[in-house]
């Protein structure tokens, strides 16, 4: 029943900075676990970044740790994604996800049950 749609994807330079939004609409927003996956032509789609319901937890992937910033707002029904110091390896299709809350936040898409559409994330050399 969830619906999540992406926004905020681009172009931009390698060192720039972007930032993915996640619109939300349903009853349980605030209940789910969320995350971002990407996945680049002809590779598998790959874990970025999960949040818990509350937003007291984080995960991010090691390739984006330090550079990426996973943030919620459950009273806007939003989760972010902020983007710095990006590189040519970043750039992909961005899908935000929900999934139910969990002790432990999954990296795998087993682990979300709800996808939105993908936003595309050039970042040229």
């Amino acid at each position: 029943q969830e619906q999540l749609v992406e926004s905020g994807g681009g172009l931009v330079q390698t060192g720039g900075s972007l930032r993915l939004s996640c619109a939300a609409s349903g009853r349980t927003f605030s209940s789910y676990t969320m995350g971002w996956f990407r996945q680049a032509p002809g590779k598998e789609r790959e874990f970025v970044a999960a949040i818990s319901w509350n937003g007291g937890n984080t995960l991010y992937a090691d390739s984006v740790k330090g550079r990426f910033t996973i943030s919620r707002d459950n009273a806007r029904n939003t989760v972010l994604l902020q983007m710095s110091s990006l590189k040519p390896e970043d750039t992909a299709v961005y899908y935000c996800a929900a999934g139910p809350s969990a002790n432990n936040l999954p990296r795998g898409t087993y682990g979300y049950a709800y996808w939105g559409q993908g936003t595309q994330v050039t970042v040229s050399s």
